[in-house]
């Protein structure tokens, strides 16, 4: 029932379903990543992260601590643009408070990058590899099928953001709504099709997988995307994979 005392403004603050909350978390992901370049600098750190993680050979501890640090520090960054951006609505004359709270805020985004340096160092420069690191890059590549599959999986999202963000940034910058942007839908459902390919070796799996995909990728057609957006999007999410599990094949004795 209708609450009398509420206008359509109001009605607006609130997920109609799932699904709606889902895009609404996806359009505050693409809004840090096109308009705070904190957030870009880490997802470029965090993409270099998750590559040179292919060249240790981690335990799923190790891999989760470094996934979780990365996406830790991403995380706290978020919190404080979104403090910010309340305190910046409340308050439009210097108040203390409200520098405590943009501090706040600010502190907590160096304490996740302090524990993500730690997690680095203890990870990349254990023992004797600070001394033998420019050998253990070329000769330490792992073959865990897993490890690969998350880092391309991975890889995928922060590329979709990438793509997302520059398209924000540009239609910021010329006030003129783009009329291409990839699915970002389509790239990680093919991601994961393309890890499962290689992985299951199981003709029916494969299949099974490739009909989810495909329902994904007509879904998004059907909604608002085009067939261009969707095929790249799909070819995008693929050429991550396969490339992530290209770079097994330059092992080096």
């Amino acid at each position: 029932m209708k609450n009398p005392n509420t206008n359509n403004s109001d009605e607006r603050l609130y997920n109609k379903n799932f699904l709606e909350a889902c895009r609404n978390a996806v359009d505050g992901i693409v809004y840090c990543a096109s308009t705070q370049t904190n957030i870009r600098k880490q997802l470029l750190l965090g993409t270099i992260v998750m590559i040179l993680s292919l060249f240790y050979d981690f335990t799923t501890a190790e891999f989760l601590c470094l996934t979780f640090a990365v996406f830790f520090v991403i995380f706290a960054e978020m919190c404080n643009t979104a403090i910010e951006t309340i305190v910046d609505l409340l308050v439009d004359v210097y108040h203390p408070k409200a520098k405590i709270a943009k501090d706040v805020g600010a502190g907590a985004v160096v304490l996740s990058a302090i524990n993500a340096i730690i997690v680095a160092y203890f990870l990349f420069f254990r023992e004797t590899e600070i001394i033998n690191l420019g050998h253990s890059i070329f000769t330490e590549m792992i073959g865990s099928p897993s490890h690969l599959a998350f880092v391309g999986i991975i890889l995928t999202i922060i590329a979709v953001l990438v793509a997302k963000s520059g398209t924000k940034i540009k239609e910021i910058s010329s006030g003129v709504k783009s009329k291409f942007i990839p699915s970002g839908q389509s790239a990680l459902a093919f991601a994961l099709l393309t890890a499962i390919g290689i992985n299951a070796q199981d003709p029916l799996i494969f299949v099974l997988a490739l009909t989810l995909s495909i329902l994904v990728a007509g879904n998004r057609m059907h909604d608002t995307r085009t067939l261009a957006e969707t095929v790249f999007g799909a070819f995008m999410g693929v050429l991550i994979v396969l490339l992530v599990y290209g770079l097994t094949l330059f092992k080096i004795g």
